[in-house]
């Protein structure tokens, strides 16, 4: 059994979703517009690794990947309001969902299947689609997270038609009708 310090009176935006769904690219847009600092699950692991995603997967494996995932996670415990981009299979183990809760407001960035294919194939280093017929295995794979994305997600955002900077707004709109439950630092809540 693993044990984490998490501080849970820190409330952090973190970010969750299939490859595809902008949570890399909605994180830099959600660090411009608030200034929260940002820290990223895939880049913290790659560092530790001092290799690339792919470079992990293709050298350790996925195994090897998902449990530097889960203790990159573990380690997470920022003492101020902060934005926390995970990889697409984050909730693959049961016990990141306890972390990711336990860290803020978890905000499912989701999309329609179609859509969340083409943005992924469009970056040709996706371990997970390099096999024969990756379309299929997308699928599968999404079938497979849609229920557990829901089940730890407090909000879910559609970004399928939105920009990263509607996508942003839409993220600090709903987590302003949030903040008096989450006792979030007040920035979030004046953020336009």
């Amino acid at each position: 059994m693993r044990y984490c310090i998490v501080n849970c009176r820190s409330k952090s935006i973190v970010l969750i979703g299939m490859m595809g769904a902008g949570k890399s690219s909605i994180g830099r847009c959600l660090q411009r517009r608030t200034k929260l600092r940002l820290l990223d699950t895939d880049k913290i692991v790659a560092s530790k690794f001092g290799i690339s995603i792919p470079e992990i997967f293709s050298k350790y494996g996925e195994q090897a990947f998902r449990e530097a995932e889960t203790q990159a996670l573990c380690e997470l415990a920022p003492a101020r309001l902060t934005i926390i981009v995970t990889g697409g299979g984050i909730v693959l183990r049961e016990e990141n969902v306890d972390f990711l809760r336990r860290l803020g407001v978890v905000m499912w960035l989701d999309g329609d299947e179609e859509t969340l294919f083409e943005r992924a194939s469009r970056a040709k280093s996706r371990p997970l689609l390099q096999g024969g017929n990756p379309r299929a295995v997308f699928a599968r794979m999404l079938q497979a997270r849609l229920p557990l994305y829901a089940k730890v997600a407090n909000i879910r955002v559609d970004t399928s038609v939105l920009t990263e900077d509607e996508v942003a707004v839409a993220i600090l709109s709903k987590l302003r009708r949030l903040a008096p439950n989450l006792r979030a630092e007040p920035t979030i809540a004046t953020m336009s």
